[in-house]
Parts: structure tokens; sequence; C-alpha cells
């Protein structure tokens, strides 16, 4: 639940519209909220906050890799999208905005009116296409790795 919570809040850039912040500012829509630090310090900051005790099971280096991955997966799956600005990796070293140079995503509307529309459902089609399917073979792939991982551990210790 925390890992798809840090894939979602980049996109808590969108509040700055209402503050008059622009598209392309720093603190814009795909700005720093989009960047691998930023990645790097919500990682952190989780891991300090929400994990200050040691989570059975998963060491911390652990932990902070797949918060880490879990945010920054955000800004590149935006760098696969056909629209807006690009995404600003190395912000705040570099504020240039990138693009992938495969981009099959369609861009989500940015209003709410307009994502429940027409436009809107293409782009859930989209991303079910070329997020979902992707990362649903990926866990797939994972689960048969790990219980084959298991009972090849335990055909060698019987």
């Amino acid at each position: 639940m925390i890992g798809a919570m840090c894939s979602m809040l980049p996109d808590i850039d969108v509040v700055g519209f209402a503050f008059g912040i622009r598209y392309g500012d720093f603190w814009g829509h795909r700005g720093f909220s989009h960047a691998v630090p930023f990645a790097a310090i919500l990682a952190t900051l989780v891991l300090v906050v929400g994990f200050y005790r040691n989570l059975p099971g998963f060491s911390r280096a652990w932990l902070w890799t797949y918060l880490f991955l879990a945010t920054a997966s955000h800004g590149f799956l935006d760098a696969m999208t056909n629209g807006g600005l690009g995404v600003a990796f190395f912000s705040p070293f570099d504020n240039r905005r990138y693009f992938l140079p495969w981009r099959p995503i369609l861009v989500s509307p940015i209003s709410i009116t307009r994502f429940f529309s027409g436009r809107g459902m293409a782009v859930l089609q989209s991303e079910f296409l070329w997020i979902w399917v992707p990362a649903g073979l990926l866990a797939m792939f994972a689960l048969i790795l790990g219980h084959l991982s298991s009972r090849s551990k335990a055909s060698n210790e019987g």
C-alpha cells in the first residue's frame, strides 16, 4: 500500500495550478516531484518515518530500493506518454524536460471532468495495455520464480 502511495505522490504537483504555478516551472507538473532525486528523498523519508523499526524478512536497503523504484516509476511512465512538456528527471540540478524515445502511452487529461469522457476511456485502455498488462505479467513471473526457488530450496534440504 505504501509503495502504491509513493508511485502516485509525484502528481501532487497538480495542486500548484491552483496557486499560479505554471506547468513548466520547477514546482510545476512533471517538475521536481517527478525527478530521480525526489524519489530518493521520498524513499528515505518514508523509510525513516514509516519503518524506523526493521520489517521482518526485509532489509532496509531492499525496502529503500522498493520505495525509490515505486516513486521513480511514475516519472519514467510519464516520459512514455505522447503529451505534455516532458519530465524533469534531473531536477534540481537540471530542470530540462525529457521524454523517452518510445512514447506509446496516451497522455491523461489533468481535469477530472475531461478524464471522465471518451478521451479518458482511451487513456485507460492505453494504460491497461502498456502499464497494467506488463506489470501483471512481471508480478506473475516473480511469483512463479519465488515458488520455484522455494521448492528448489525445500528439495535441497530434504
